[in-house]
């Protein structure tokens, strides 16, 4: 594994001899763009702490050439930063994942814990098992948070019932279709990234669900012609997600759902512009921090 810190100088609030809990000014522009850059790349979450000398992030990658990549292009975006790479034990790696992974509460209705806490769920709550790797999607990244929110509600009206059909595209870890799949519906998790879709069919088998979602590397050009879904999810980018408005908004089926993610609450408006103009109405905004989410339901 390769772990990268980048360190943004600026002092934070000091009491006494310790760091102020309370998080440093959130219009810190520099800060605010170096995670809006990283968290489309980094859906698994990085860490963050606060000294009296800046703050510093601390990111994951595998090493291996797309690791590598991901760590040369963090350098070429930002060179005004420090950032310190260097080679950490995969056993090492593993430990850490476990000391941060925690079983996460997500709106009304599911609970996304790791294998090894399984059996610490709350009766009350619908599990999603995720094993945490490089890649994809915890449930602790508001994009995913948001969607899955939004499924827990849309269950409870009757508006996602079992037997409905769903397209969950840039699935990442399965964590969205393994969850509408744990609702009674069934369908295909798409994602461009192989490593990505080998991960999301180790999650889809952990939860038990293999027969009710198929995952597969690829686009919207990987669906049957005219295929259409009760319920569409799309958590990627806004640019990717403006541009595809027709060819996605094709294969939400008459009076289906679509629920999209991944948008910074800025880039809201000029998404759903790109939905209006394929005639679907004003979307419901959802936000959470500085992330939207657009349903359709």
């Amino acid at each position: 594994m390769l772990r990268l810190e980048i360190f943004l100088p600026g002092a934070a609030p000091v009491v006494g001899d310790l760091v102020e809990e309370t998080l440093p000014d959130p219009v810190d522009p520099v800060r605010e763009e170096l995670t809006a850059w990283l968290a489309p790349r980094l859906a698994q979450g990085w860490e963050e702490m606060d000294t009296p000398e800046g703050a510093i992030f601390r990111v994951h990658v595998d090493d291996n050439p797309v690791g590598r990549e991901l760590a040369d292009t963090l350098a070429a975006a930002w060179p005004q930063l420090a950032i310190r790479r260097e080679s950490v034990a995969s056993e090492d790696w593993g430990a850490a994942w476990k000391a941060f992974f925690t079983p996460i509460a997500v709106g009304e209705v599911f609970e996304v814990l790791p294998p090894w806490l399984v059996h610490e769920g709350h009766a009350d709550r619908t599990p999603i098992i995720i094993e945490p790797k490089m890649a994809f999607g915890t449930g602790h990244h508001p994009t995913t948070a948001l969607c899955l929110e939004l499924f827990g509600e849309m269950s409870g009206t009757g508006r996602l019932a079992p037997g409905m059909r769903f397209l969950d595209l840039g699935t990442g870890s399965g964590i969205l279709g393994i969850g509408l799949c744990r609702l009674g519906l069934s369908g295909i998790g798409l994602d461009i990234d192989p490593q990505a879709v080998f991960c999301a069919a180790e999650n889809v088998q952990a939860n038990g669900v293999a027969s009710a979602m198929r995952t597969a590397a690829g686009s919207l050009d990987c669906l049957a012609p005219g295929e259409r879904f009760d319920m569409v999810a799309a958590n990627i980018l806004a640019q990717p997600l403006a541009a595809m408005a027709p060819l996605l908004a094709a294969r939400v089926a008459p009076g289906g759902a679509l629920i999209l993610s991944g948008i910074l609450a800025e880039q809201a408006d000029a998404v759903a512009a790109a939905y209006r103009r394929t005639g679907l109405p004003e979307p419901v905004v959802r936000l959470s921090g500085e992330w939207a989410a657009l349903a359709w339901s």
